[in-house]
Protein backbone atom coordinates (compact mmCIF):
# COMPACT_ATOMS: atom_id res chain seq x y z
CA UNK A 1 0.00 0.00 0.00
CA UNK A 2 1.44 3.86 -0.82
CA UNK A 3 2.13 6.37 1.37
CA UNK A 4 -0.54 8.34 0.01
CA UNK A 5 -3.48 5.53 0.28
CA UNK A 6 -2.45 5.25 3.99
CA UNK A 7 -2.32 8.64 4.56
CA UNK A 8 -5.53 9.05 3.08
CA UNK A 9 -7.26 6.20 4.71
CA UNK A 10 -5.64 7.84 8.14
CA UNK A 11 -7.25 11.22 7.51
CA UNK A 12 -10.86 9.43 5.88
CA UNK A 13 -11.00 7.66 9.87
CA UNK A 14 -10.33 10.94 11.66
CA UNK A 15 -13.23 12.46 9.58
CA UNK A 16 -15.36 9.41 9.92
CA UNK A 17 -14.42 9.18 14.28
CA UNK A 18 -14.81 13.22 14.81
CA UNK A 19 -18.44 12.89 12.77
CA UNK A 20 -19.45 9.83 14.59
CA UNK A 21 -18.01 10.84 18.24
CA UNK A 22 -16.63 6.97 18.56
CA UNK A 23 -13.21 5.78 18.07
CA UNK A 24 -14.65 2.37 16.72
CA UNK A 25 -16.96 2.49 13.77
CA UNK A 26 -15.77 -0.59 12.23
CA UNK A 27 -14.14 -3.79 12.97
CA UNK A 28 -10.85 -2.05 10.97
CA UNK A 29 -10.65 0.51 13.76
CA UNK A 30 -10.52 -2.21 16.40
CA UNK A 31 -11.37 -5.28 15.89
CA UNK A 32 -10.77 -6.94 19.41
CA UNK A 33 -12.54 -4.00 20.38
CA UNK A 34 -15.52 -3.85 18.93
CA UNK A 35 -16.03 -7.54 19.97
CA UNK A 36 -16.11 -6.56 23.28
CA UNK A 37 -17.78 -3.67 22.91
CA UNK A 38 -20.77 -5.60 21.33
CA UNK A 39 -20.70 -8.07 24.11
CA UNK A 40 -21.20 -5.23 26.67
CA UNK A 41 -24.16 -3.85 24.33
CA UNK A 42 -25.93 -7.01 24.62
CA UNK A 43 -25.38 -7.06 28.13
CA UNK A 44 -26.69 -3.78 29.21
CA UNK A 45 -29.57 -3.87 26.72
CA UNK A 46 -30.31 -7.19 28.97
CA UNK A 47 -29.77 -5.30 32.19
CA UNK A 48 -32.22 -2.71 30.44
CA UNK A 49 -34.94 -5.11 29.53
CA UNK A 50 -34.53 -6.92 32.82
CA UNK A 51 -35.42 -3.41 34.65
CA UNK A 52 -38.45 -2.94 32.30
CA UNK A 53 -39.53 -6.47 32.96
CA UNK A 54 -39.33 -6.17 36.87
CA UNK A 55 -40.91 -2.84 37.02
CA UNK A 56 -44.00 -3.91 35.24
CA UNK A 57 -44.04 -7.23 37.29
CA UNK A 58 -44.02 -4.97 40.36
CA UNK A 59 -46.77 -2.92 38.96
CA UNK A 60 -48.95 -6.25 39.06
CA UNK A 61 -48.24 -7.11 42.42
CA UNK A 62 -49.09 -3.36 43.48
CA UNK A 63 -52.27 -4.37 41.53
CA UNK A 64 -53.17 -7.25 42.94
CA UNK A 65 -51.92 -5.91 46.60
CA UNK A 66 -54.36 -2.69 46.38
CA UNK A 67 -57.17 -5.72 45.31
CA UNK A 68 -56.35 -7.50 48.45
CA UNK A 69 -57.12 -4.35 50.51
CA UNK A 70 -60.46 -4.00 49.51
CA UNK A 71 -61.45 -7.71 49.89
CA UNK A 72 -60.02 -7.19 53.26
CA UNK A 73 -62.11 -4.50 54.26
CA UNK A 74 -65.12 -6.59 52.61
CA UNK A 75 -64.21 -9.12 55.21
CA UNK A 76 -63.58 -6.84 58.32
CA UNK A 77 -67.50 -5.69 57.41
CA UNK A 78 -68.51 -9.37 57.54
CA UNK A 79 -67.15 -10.30 60.66
CA UNK A 80 -68.74 -7.25 62.59
CA UNK A 81 -72.23 -8.06 60.52
CA UNK A 82 -70.74 -11.49 61.77
CA UNK A 83 -70.64 -10.83 65.68
CA UNK A 84 -73.72 -8.61 65.56
CA UNK A 85 -75.88 -11.54 64.27
CA UNK A 86 -74.31 -13.86 67.34
CA UNK A 87 -76.04 -11.24 69.80
CA UNK A 88 -79.13 -13.72 69.88
CA UNK A 89 -80.42 -11.42 73.18
CA UNK A 90 -81.06 -8.57 70.81
CA UNK A 91 -81.70 -9.87 66.95
CA UNK A 92 -83.69 -12.45 65.85
CA UNK A 93 -83.85 -14.19 62.54
CA UNK A 94 -85.99 -11.47 60.79
CA UNK A 95 -82.26 -8.69 61.61
CA UNK A 96 -80.29 -11.99 61.04
CA UNK A 97 -81.49 -12.04 57.32
CA UNK A 98 -81.05 -9.00 56.47
CA UNK A 99 -77.50 -8.89 58.34
CA UNK A 100 -77.17 -11.59 55.36
CA UNK A 101 -78.47 -9.49 52.88
CA UNK A 102 -75.18 -7.34 53.36
CA UNK A 103 -72.90 -9.91 53.62
CA UNK A 104 -74.39 -11.56 50.10
CA UNK A 105 -73.29 -8.13 48.84
CA UNK A 106 -70.31 -8.04 50.53
CA UNK A 107 -69.18 -11.69 49.01
CA UNK A 108 -70.48 -10.61 46.14
CA UNK A 109 -68.06 -7.71 46.09
CA UNK A 110 -65.27 -10.42 46.94
CA UNK A 111 -66.18 -12.07 44.24
CA UNK A 112 -66.12 -9.80 41.82
CA UNK A 113 -62.73 -8.10 42.69
CA UNK A 114 -61.19 -11.96 42.34
CA UNK A 115 -62.84 -12.35 39.16
CA UNK A 116 -62.05 -9.16 37.20
CA UNK A 117 -59.03 -7.79 38.76
CA UNK A 118 -56.80 -7.70 35.73
CA UNK A 119 -53.11 -6.74 34.70
CA UNK A 120 -52.45 -6.77 31.01
CA UNK A 121 -56.01 -8.23 30.54
CA UNK A 122 -54.74 -11.47 32.63
CA UNK A 123 -56.94 -12.23 35.48
CA UNK A 124 -54.33 -12.20 38.91
CA UNK A 125 -56.84 -13.12 41.56
CA UNK A 126 -59.01 -15.72 40.77
CA UNK A 127 -56.12 -18.50 40.89
CA UNK A 128 -55.87 -19.08 37.20
CA UNK A 129 -52.28 -17.61 37.05
CA UNK A 130 -50.60 -18.68 39.89
CA UNK A 131 -46.67 -19.19 39.37
CA UNK A 132 -45.23 -16.84 37.15
CA UNK A 133 -41.67 -15.77 35.93
CA UNK A 134 -40.00 -12.79 36.19
CA UNK A 135 -37.29 -12.58 33.22
CA UNK A 136 -35.29 -9.79 35.55
CA UNK A 137 -31.75 -11.01 34.33
CA UNK A 138 -30.28 -9.76 30.80
CA UNK A 139 -29.87 -13.78 30.40
CA UNK A 140 -33.61 -14.15 30.59
CA UNK A 141 -33.85 -15.86 34.03
CA UNK A 142 -35.07 -14.16 37.19
CA UNK A 143 -37.51 -15.20 39.89
CA UNK A 144 -40.68 -16.90 39.93
CA UNK A 145 -43.71 -14.99 41.54
CA UNK A 146 -46.55 -16.64 43.00
CA UNK A 147 -50.42 -15.07 42.57
CA UNK A 148 -53.10 -15.74 44.94
CA UNK A 149 -56.21 -17.23 44.54
CA UNK A 150 -58.94 -14.85 46.36
CA UNK A 151 -62.17 -16.44 45.24
CA UNK A 152 -64.82 -17.17 47.94
CA UNK A 153 -64.01 -21.16 47.41
CA UNK A 154 -60.19 -20.80 48.09
CA UNK A 155 -61.07 -18.15 50.95
CA UNK A 156 -63.80 -21.02 52.53
CA UNK A 157 -66.44 -18.43 52.77
CA UNK A 158 -68.46 -19.28 49.56
CA UNK A 159 -71.64 -20.50 51.99
CA UNK A 160 -71.39 -18.27 54.71
CA UNK A 161 -74.12 -17.40 56.34
CA UNK A 162 -75.59 -15.92 59.67
CA UNK A 163 -78.86 -16.95 59.51
CA UNK A 164 -77.70 -20.24 60.52
CA UNK A 165 -75.29 -22.15 62.23
CA UNK A 166 -72.31 -20.31 61.47
CA UNK A 167 -68.30 -19.93 62.61
CA UNK A 168 -66.89 -16.84 62.70
CA UNK A 169 -63.40 -18.31 62.77
CA UNK A 170 -64.33 -18.61 58.97
CA UNK A 171 -63.93 -15.48 58.56
CA UNK A 172 -60.80 -15.37 60.80
CA UNK A 173 -59.24 -17.79 58.81
CA UNK A 174 -60.01 -15.76 55.32
CA UNK A 175 -59.05 -12.87 56.71
CA UNK A 176 -55.70 -14.25 57.76
CA UNK A 177 -55.48 -15.81 53.67
CA UNK A 178 -55.52 -12.30 52.64
CA UNK A 179 -53.50 -10.51 55.05
CA UNK A 180 -50.84 -13.47 54.15
CA UNK A 181 -51.34 -12.80 50.44
CA UNK A 182 -50.61 -9.20 50.65
CA UNK A 183 -47.78 -9.73 52.70
CA UNK A 184 -46.00 -11.89 49.54
CA UNK A 185 -47.34 -9.40 47.42
CA UNK A 186 -45.46 -6.95 49.76
CA UNK A 187 -41.72 -9.24 50.25
CA UNK A 188 -42.27 -9.89 45.74
CA UNK A 189 -42.42 -6.05 45.55
CA UNK A 190 -39.21 -5.73 47.53
CA UNK A 191 -38.01 -8.37 45.95
CA UNK A 192 -38.07 -6.74 42.36
CA UNK A 193 -37.51 -3.51 43.66
CA UNK A 194 -33.69 -4.65 44.44
CA UNK A 195 -33.79 -6.18 40.89
CA UNK A 196 -34.63 -2.73 39.49
CA UNK A 197 -31.91 -1.03 41.90
CA UNK A 198 -29.60 -3.54 40.67
CA UNK A 199 -30.37 -3.52 37.04
CA UNK A 200 -30.06 0.43 36.60
CA UNK A 201 -26.56 -0.05 38.23
CA UNK A 202 -25.59 -2.64 36.01
CA UNK A 203 -26.78 -1.53 33.35
CA UNK A 204 -24.85 2.22 34.04
CA UNK A 205 -21.30 0.56 34.18
CA UNK A 206 -21.81 -1.55 32.03
CA UNK A 207 -22.71 0.97 29.79
CA UNK A 208 -19.82 3.59 30.98
CA UNK A 209 -17.37 0.24 30.05
CA UNK A 210 -18.36 0.21 26.31
CA UNK A 211 -17.98 3.85 26.41
CA UNK A 212 -14.62 3.77 27.10
CA UNK A 213 -14.14 1.09 24.35
CA UNK A 214 -16.19 3.03 21.73
CA UNK A 215 -16.04 6.68 22.44
CA UNK A 216 -13.17 9.31 20.91
CA UNK A 217 -11.01 11.24 23.05
CA UNK A 218 -11.86 14.91 21.07
CA UNK A 219 -8.40 16.32 22.30
CA UNK A 220 -6.25 13.34 20.98
CA UNK A 221 -8.10 13.32 18.06
CA UNK A 222 -8.46 16.79 16.83
CA UNK A 223 -4.76 16.80 17.10
CA UNK A 224 -3.73 13.61 14.99
CA UNK A 225 -6.70 15.28 12.36
CA UNK A 226 -4.59 18.08 12.10
CA UNK A 227 -1.23 15.95 11.71
CA UNK A 228 -2.77 14.01 9.04
CA UNK A 229 -4.15 16.95 7.32
CA UNK A 230 -0.43 18.51 6.99
CA UNK A 231 0.79 15.39 6.24
CA UNK A 232 -1.59 15.33 3.29
CA UNK A 233 -0.94 18.52 2.37
CA UNK A 234 2.74 18.30 2.24
CA UNK A 235 2.40 14.77 0.03
CA UNK A 236 -0.04 17.05 -2.17
CA UNK A 237 2.57 19.73 -2.05
CA UNK A 238 5.58 17.30 -2.56
CA UNK A 239 3.26 15.36 -5.80
CA UNK A 240 2.85 18.55 -7.06
CA UNK A 241 6.61 19.56 -7.12
CA UNK A 242 7.44 16.35 -8.73
CA UNK A 243 5.48 16.67 -11.21
CA UNK A 244 6.82 20.11 -12.27
CA UNK A 245 10.18 18.61 -12.16
CA UNK A 246 9.38 15.92 -14.03
CA UNK A 247 7.67 18.02 -16.64
CA UNK A 248 10.48 20.33 -17.07
CA UNK A 249 12.85 17.40 -17.69
CA UNK A 250 10.49 16.16 -20.28
CA UNK A 251 10.87 19.92 -21.98
CA UNK A 252 14.37 19.52 -21.71
CA UNK A 253 14.69 16.71 -23.15
CA UNK A 254 12.43 17.45 -26.20
CA UNK A 255 15.03 20.62 -26.82
CA UNK A 256 18.27 18.45 -26.39
CA UNK A 257 16.64 15.94 -29.18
Amino acid sequence: MSISSISSQNLYRNYSQLSSGKRINSAADDAAGLAIAQKLLTQSNGYDVGKRNAATSQDMTKVAEGALGSINDNLQRIRELSVQAANTAVYGDSERSMMQQEIDQLKQSISDIASQTQFNTMNILDGTMGASHVASNPDGSGMEINMPNSTLAALGIADYDVTGSFDISDIDEALEKVTSARADMGVTSNRLDYAISYNSYASYNTTASRSRLEDLDYGPAISEQKKNEVLEQYRIMMQKRQEDENGRVIRLFKMIS
